[in-house]
């Protein structure tokens, strides 16, 4: 093949004997016809240096498929079944020619000698590309024996910079060219705007990612603050403790929970909370309850963990949230939620993990009461496009009452587990010292879940964890839960 430099050449010599060229199709290189597609980029290259001017000559043409090469050369089915031939190719044409009849059950030849028509017809087509009737022309496209072609040459003429000798352009300043002063005399390429550019690698949001972001817009637009998680490592004060959870509950136990070896334990805690909480498990303290009934030891809540749930948060903000109402004198509804890692020591299996992401949401607020709790998950849980909800009464250790959460699963045609939720119990919310009328409410669920069911995944292990496919994380779209618009959540007030 022709490279460029010698199809510039060419066109630039020939543009120099007869100043333009009607038709690019009479350029000939070594005795050979010019490849169209690879002259277009030599005359694209001299026209960005105002070399000549093109403008594009599109033509329809018509060539032969192997068949009809085949029968321009041995002759057509009709002609060849004339001679009364049993091959069916060709028969109706040889009938309507009247070239043949059918005597009995045999073909009986009409004529001595035929011409040809579709042979000659097949053979103008290949030397000219066309043919004057169009009625012959769609009568051989039908029979596959031709067909269309595009063909597109140029016609060329000289550009205001034409010259024999094609200049090298330079596509950027160099140090070199800034200190020789070569850049005053340099012809530099001109840049193509409009062209478009590689794309950059980038980074790919993960599923879980992007599911996580949706919910966050949920909760921002529902006027919450988000907790501060970014700290996996947690005391079992915090995340026991303060939750009124007793220190023999199986939950403490090391096949339950990953415990840290260095640092082993840790008291960043007040001890003024420390001892409220420790009077509620022995004896209920000031909170009207009698409590566990054991002696709470301190060197259990020092222990170090990784959280096994972000609730542990929930206990510091709500402190820090007392903390504030005695500065002030005046308490403050809030709204917290968290989206983050929480961790658990179990087996891992298609839809359990060691590390998972909890969602979960506080309200705390004066007089809050179960009905409360039941009307904001209905709107919340709406928002996120489920609205048929169902509720079961459970139990938690820091919650009273509490209730399981049930979506309808139209795919599965059954009601799913989707959350837990309940209100926090006095002989929580007491020693962190809020308010005695102030009620907090509060409900969790996974985010592992939701993201599986939106991106049709059956095995959490190709979600999350060393088994994940790069390819699946770049691949996957965007998320848009399926929410439901303002006008269709109705009842219940957000506020």
């Amino acid at each position: 093949m022709a490279t460029t430099e010698e199809l510039q050449t060419l066109v630039l010599t020939t543009l120099d004997k007869e100043n333009v060229i009607t038709d690019s199709k009479s350029l000939e290189l070594n005795d050979k016809p010019v490849d169209q597609l690879a002259l277009l980029g030599a005359l694209n290259s001299l026209k960005s240096k105002e070399m000549i001017e093109f403008t594009p000559i599109d033509r329809i043409t018509w060539i032969l498929t192997e068949e009809g090469k085949q029968l321009a050369k041995d002759g057509s089915h009709e002609a060849r079944n004339k001679v009364g031939a049993s091959a069916k190719p060709g028969q109706g044409k040889a009938f309507k020619n009247k070239w043949v009849s059918k005597k009995g059950a045999n073909l009986v030849r009409l004529v001595d000698t035929i011409v040809d028509e579709t042979q000659r017809d097949l053979k103008e087509i290949e030397s000219t590309g066309t043919l004057g009737d169009a009625k012959v022309l769609a009568d051989l496209k039908k029979r596959t024996l031709v067909d269309k072609q595009k063909t597109t040459t140029y016609s060329i003429s000289k550009g205001p910079d034409f010259s024999l000798t094609v200049k090298k352009e330079a596509t950027d300043i160099t140090t070199e060219m800034l200190q020789s002063g070569e850049w005053k005399n340099a012809t530099f390429k001109k840049y193509n705007f409009d062209a478009a550019g590689v794309p950059p690698n980038s980074g790919h949001l993960h599923p879980l990612m992007k599911v996580r972001q949706e919910f966050r817009e949920i909760f921002f637009e529902m006027g919450f603050q988000e907790m501060p998680t970014n700290c996996f490592a947690e005391s079992s004060f915090w995340n026991f403790d303060a939750l009124f959870q007793p220190q023999q509950h199986p939950a403490r136990d090391a096949h339950d929970t990953f415990f840290l070896k260095d640092p082993a334990t840790s008291d960043r805690y007040p001890r003024d909370l420390m001892e409220k909480i420790k009077q509620t498990h022995e004896n209920g303290g000031d909170t009207g309850s009698i409590g566990y009934n054991y002696n709470w030891k301190e060197e259990e809540a020092q222990k170090l963990i990784l959280r096994t749930h972000t609730t542990a948060v929930s206990s510091f903000m709500l402190h820090k949230l007392s903390e504030e109402t005695k500065k002030t004198g005046e308490f403050r509804p809030a709204k917290y939620f968290s989206i983050d890692r929480v961790f658990r020591n179990e087996s891992v299996d298609a839809t359990h993990l060691a590390e998972f992401h909890q969602i979960e949401g506080v309200i705390a607020d004066k007089n809050l009461t179960l009905g409360d709790l039941i009307g904001f998950m209905d709107i919340f849980f709406k928002k996120m496009g489920m609205d048929k909800i169902r509720f079961k009464p459970t139990y938690n250790p820091y919650t009273e009452p509490s209730m399981e959460i049930f979506s309808y699963h139209e795919g599965l045609k059954s009601w799913v587990e989707i959350g837990n939720s309940g209100m926090f119990r006095p002989e929580m919310l007491l020693p962190l010292g809020l308010p005695s009328d102030v009620r907090v409410i509060a409900w969790g669920l996974g985010l592992e879940r939701p993201t599986m069911v939106k991106y049709g995944i059956s095995n959490i292990r190709d979600l999350l964890g060393h088994k994940v496919n790069i390819g699946m994380i770049k691949e996957y779209p965007i998320c848009r839960l399926d929410k439901e618009s303002k006008d269709k959540i109705e009842g219940v007030s957000e506020d």
